[in-house]
C-alpha cells in the first residue's frame, strides 16, 4: 500500500512494508532547502570573525563550504519544527491512519539542490470492530453524597463568574494561552518560504526565563500583526545556529488564565443545563480513596470497551513506553521507595501496555465516529488547564509544553491530535451512561 498527499509546498507519502510496519516521508522542495540554505549563509557571514576578512565581508562561498555542516543541521532543524510535525499529524488524522505509539523519526536527508526528506516509522494497528459499543452495558460510578462537595462546586462556580465579570478587555496577560501564525520572511519582510504559515500555541509564562516572550505578547490583542526577531522564536526554530531571522506573527486566537470560562466547559461537555453543569463539576469534587470520580469513570469506561476488544501492543513499543514511565517517575519524590518494592519492573510493565491500548482504541473509536477537532475544542482542552481542579478530567497526557524551565510553543496540529484523545474519550462516556433503551 502507497498513499502519496500533497500539502504545499511539502509532500506526504506512506509505504506499508508489513502488516505492523509503515513509513511515512515528508519532503520539502529543493527550492525550499536553498532559499534556507542561503540566508543561513548570508547570516553567519555578518555574524562571523573569519581570519584575512573584515567582519561581514568573508565570501559567501567560503561560508557555505566551512559552515556547511552546521547549516545543514539547522535547516533540518527548523524545517522540522516549522513545516514537518504540523503536516505529519495533520495527514496522520485526515488520512485515517491507524498506529499506536507514536511516530518516530528515523532519519532526516539534506543536501544542497536537492528535495530534503524526513523519515518516521509507524507501528501500525489491526483495525477492531467496535460495532454495538454503545450498548454495553456500563455502570458510571457514583459521587459520594457530601452536601459539602455541592457547596464547594457553587463558591467555585461563584467565584470564576465573579471573576469573568471582572475582565473587561481582551488584552494577553502572563499565564493566558495565545494562539498565533508565524511566517518566516527574508531581510526584505517578504515571506521566504512561501505563503506558508505555521500555527502555533503559547502559554505565557510566569517564571523569570518566560520574561522575553512575555514582553513579546502581553498587552497585545486578537488580531494585531507584527514583525520580530525574538529570540524567542530564534531559539524555538534553531539550536544548532545563531540566527536573526525576521518573522511575521499574527495573533489569531488567546485563552485567558484569569478565570475559567463556564462557557467553554458547558460548550465541551455539551452540558445543557444548569443542573447539568453542576452535576459534571462534582466529578472532579467528589474522591474515593484518592481518585476522582471523573478519573474513576474514565477507567471504567476504558476497562469496558478493552475487555469487549482485543488490542496487542508489540513488545518494541512497550519496552518505548516503559522508558518514557521511568524517565517520567524518575523525578517524582517517592521514586527510590517504588524501586525498592519487588513488583516495581512489573507494575511499569502492566502500566506501559495499558497506556498503549487504551490510546490504540481511542484512535480507532475517534475514526469510527468522524470525531474531528476545531479550535474551539482546543481552546475547551486548554480551559480545563486552567485550574489544578478541573484539570484532572484531563485522562491522557498532555503535550509537554516547557524546555528548560521555559514555556515554548507548540504546533496546534499536535495540540490537536492530544485533545482528540479527551474528545473521544468524552464522546465515548457520554454514549455509555446514556440510559439503554434496549437493543
Amino acid at each position: 500500500m502507497e498513499t502519496v498527499e500533497t500539502l504545499s509546498p511539502l509532500s506526504f507519502s506512506l509505504k506499508q512494508s508489513s502488516q505492523q510496519f509503515g513509513y511515512v516521508t515528508i519532503t520539502v522542495p529543493h527550492e525550499y532547502v536553498d532559499k534556507l540554505y542561503q540566508e543561513a549563509s548570508d547570516q553567519q557571514k555578518q555574524k562571523s570573525h573569519i581570519y584575512g576578512f573584515s567582519r561581514g565581508q568573508a565570501p559567501i562561498s567560503y561560508i557555505e563550504q566551512n559552515f556547511q555542516l552546521h547549516l545543514l543541521e539547522h535547516v533540518k532543524e527548523f524545517f522540522f519544527k516549522y513545516f514537518v510535525i504540523d503536516l505529519l499529524y495533520k495527514k496522520l488524522q485526515e488520512e485515517k491512519i491507524l498506529f499506536a505509539g507514536e511516530p518516530r523519526l528515523t532519519n532526516i536527508l539534506v543536501a544542497s539542490k536537492q528535495n530534503a526528506a524526513f523519515s518516521f516509522s509507524l507501528t501500525l494497528a489491526k483495525p477492531i470492530s467496535l460495532s454495538g459499543w454503545k450498548r454495553l452495558p456500563f455502570k458510571a460510578p457514583k459521587r459520594k453524597n457530601y452536601k459539602d462537595l455541592d457547596r464547594q462546586v457553587e463558591n467555585f462556580l461563584k467565584e470564576e463568574q465573579e471573576a469573568s465579570k471582572k475582565m473587561k478587555s481582551n488584552i494577553i496577560n502572563v499565564g493566558d494561552w495565545v494562539n498565533f501564525h508565524v511566517c518566516l520572511l527574508d531581510k526584505h519582510k517578504k515571506p521566504l518560504l512561501g505563503n506558508f504559515k505555521e500555527q502555533l500555541w503559547l502559554k505565557i509564562g510566569r517564571e523569570e526565563a518566560d520574561n522575553p516572550f512575555q514582553t513579546l505578547f502581553v498587552g497585545k490583542k486578537v488580531g494585531e500583526t507584527f514583525v520580530t526577531d525574538h529570540p524567542g522564536f530564534q531559539e524555538h526554530f534553531s539550536t544548532h545556529l545563531d540566527t536573526n531571522y525576521l518573522f511575521s506573527i499574527e495573533i489569531v486566537d488567546y485563552l485567558s488564565h484569569a478565570y475559567f470560562c463556564i462557557e467553554h466547559f458547558k460548550r465541551h461537555f455539551k452540558l445543557k443545563s444548569v443542573k447539568d453543569l453542576h452535576q459534571k463539576c462534582i466529578e472532579v469534587f467528589s474522591y474515593r480513596n484518592d481518585i476522582s470520580q471523573r478519573r474513576a469513570t474514565s477507567e471504567e469506561t476504558l476497562k469496558i470497551l478493552l475487555s469487549k476488544h482485543v488490542i496487542t501492543i508489540p513488545p518494541h513499543l512497550v519496552l518505548r513506553q516503559e522508558k518514557a514511565i521511568l524517565e517520567m517517575v524518575h523525578g517524582q519524590p517517592d521514586y527510590h521507595v517504588y524501586k525498592m518494592q519487588t513488583d516495581f519492573r512489573e507494575k511499569i510493565t502492566i502500566l506501559a501496555e495499558k497506556q498503549l491500548k487504551e490510546s490504540a482504541l481511542i484512535q480507532q473509536l475517534a475514526f469510527l465516529e468522524k470525531i474531528t477537532v476545531s479550535n474551539q475544542d482546543i481552546k475547551g482542552y486548554l480551559n480545563l488547564m486552567c485550574r489544578p481542579r478541573t484539570s484532572e478530567f484531563i485522562y491522557f497526557e498532555p503535550p509537554t509544553t516547557k524546555f528548560s524551565g521555559r514555556e515554548m510553543p507548540i504546533s496546534a496540529s499536535l495540540l490537536a491530535q492530544c485533545c482528540l484523545k479527551e474528545k473521544t474519550l468524552n464522546h465515548a462516556i457520554l454514549h455509555l451512561t446514556k440510559p439503554k433503551t434496549g437493543s
